[in-house]
């Protein structure tokens, strides 16, 4: 169910989960992780304070405005443009037949080790959007279609300090890039779906709503502000996807969840990078690799 040859290579690799410390949370008693498979089923947690905190790793001019522009959906003629609108009760299957085409799988082999996010296609010829977290590690880096296909690729920019990174894949053409929402269109108890490959199960789709707006995580590595919240199920796996609002656009690109206790598992407390810093970081890449 999960890539097998993940666990069972990495099961023997003799290499530590790395952990880091947040400040103390006594009240929640929370862990926070990032949502990517632990490359090493023997991570260890580290108590701080009241809350246990691990973060999985890797494992854990013009062009900037022309790619606002394209992927930031706010003109009325972009939003008009292809877009089915879901009320509540609507079958959500047109929304996801719509999407899923536009979710890719994110894989990071080494000798000793694999691990796998999730990721969004930005072009048709296959620039891919991923959380760096994704990949961070030593590793040769491929790309999975929602069709199945798997093409290689390279990471071509990264931005740590927002968790995001810039993947090309090579030999693919005709792919379908996502549309972001504007930060002004989300509000609370908005519907909203996460794709992505949980768990390693890829093609998934889970439901719910935004929670919350401008929440700050800190993970250790990365200082995260500005966060979506929902409570749509997300686990490890879901770094680098998309949640996705009833138009079928993107309103954040999930990167970490909340955990109670010993659980690793969703809890309903996701967190997204919302769409407006994710279109400035991606104009800000990519300007840098062209």
């Amino acid at each position: 169910m999960t890539r097998p040859a993940l666990d069972d290579r990495t099961a023997d690799a003799g290499g530590e989960r790395v952990a880091a410390d947040l400040p103390p949370v006594p009240p929640t008693h929370i862990a926070l992780e990032m949502v990517q498979p632990p490359r090493d089923p023997r991570w260890k947690r580290r108590v701080a304070g009241g809350a246990a905190v691990l973060v999985l790793i890797a494992g854990g001019g013009s062009t900037g405005a022309y790619l606002t522009d394209q992927y930031l959906e706010s003109r009325p003629a972009a939003a008009s443009a292809g877009v089915t609108t879901l009320t509540e009760g609507s079958d959500l299957a047109p929304i996801v037949a719509r999407v899923q085409p536009s979710i890719v799988t994110v894989l990071v082999d080494s000798a000793r080790s694999s691990s796998l996010g999730s990721g969004v296609v930005l072009t048709s010829d296959g620039l891919i959007l991923t959380n760096n977290h994704v990949v961070a590690a030593d590793g040769t880096v491929s790309v999975r279609l929602s069709t199945g296909q798997t093409a290689p690729a390279r990471v071509v920019a990264t931005d740590a300090s927002h968790d995001l990174a810039l993947v090309q894949a090579s030999g693919l053409s005709g792919l379908t890039p996502v549309t972001f929402a504007g930060d002004d269109s989300v509000a609370v108890g908005d519907t909203v779906l996460a794709f992505g490959a949980p768990l390693g199960l890829e093609g998934t789709v889970t439901s719910g709503i935004v929670s919350a707006l401008d929440r700050s995580l800190d993970t250790g590595d990365e200082k995260l502000t500005g966060l979506l919240q929902t409570d749509a199920a997300i686990n490890q796996g879901n770094s680098g996807g998309a949640l996705v609002d009833m138009s079928g656009r993107v309103i954040g690109i999930n990167v970490a969840i909340a955990t109670a206790g010993d659980s690793t598992g969703s809890v309903g407390l996701g967190f997204a990078i919302p769409a407006g810093t994710v279109t400035s970081v991606v104009s800000q890449l990519q300007a840098k690799v062209r």
